[in-house]
């Protein structure tokens, strides 16, 4: 098999080309486990999560990046004064831990995003521990399309829910 040189924080990793593997493949990247399952790998029903603790410094590092800069998500002072009366995440940051499921754990490496829809159902608050799921609904083998149906939690508490469509590759394409 070939390798693939992977460069991330000046380390180098190398791991084998995963087109030939016969089974899905986990990967140690950066501290970090990847699967990487093929079309063929896909099950409906099949579900996998994360969990991610939010903090004041997710929050700032999540508004610097996307420009939301709503003092609701960053002025206690100013959230103090609001329906919930205190700090709350963004809500797409909590969506954006259905993208880390999607694109290190179901399907994993090689995964592409082409739709999501999302409802935010309840706020998350600073050290608030969310955990994101994505659960396979519907497989398209003719497009190598896969829907899933996403959630998170905090708790017992579903703060947002939706639906994603990816592509997976095949292990011939």
């Amino acid at each position: 098999m070939g390798m693939k040189k992977c460069h991330c924080d000046a380390n180098l990793y190398w791991f084998r080309t995963l087109k030939n593997c016969k089974f899905k493949r986990s990967l140690n990247f950066v501290g970090f486990m990847m699967n990487q399952y093929f079309f063929e790998d896909m099950k409906t029903g099949q579900s996998e999560s994360l969990s991610k603790t939010v903090t004041a410094e997710m929050i700032e590092l999540f508004a610097a990046v996307s420009g939301d800069n709503n003092p609701l998500h960053l002025d206690a002072d100013y959230a103090a004064t609001s329906r919930f009366k205190e700090r709350i995440a963004h809500g797409a940051l909590s969506s954006s831990f259905i993208s880390a499921v999607l694109g290190t754990l179901l399907p994993g490496i090689g995964a592409i995003y082409l739709s999501q829809s999302v409802r935010f159902l309840a706020p998350v608050k600073i050290g608030d521990t969310v955990k994101a799921t994505a659960t396979v609904a519907h497989l398209n083998a003719e497009k190598n399309k896969v829907q899933l149906k996403t959630a998170c939690y905090v708790g017992e508490r579903q703060v947002v829910c939706g639906e994603a469509e990816i592509y997976v590759p095949g292990r011939t394409s």
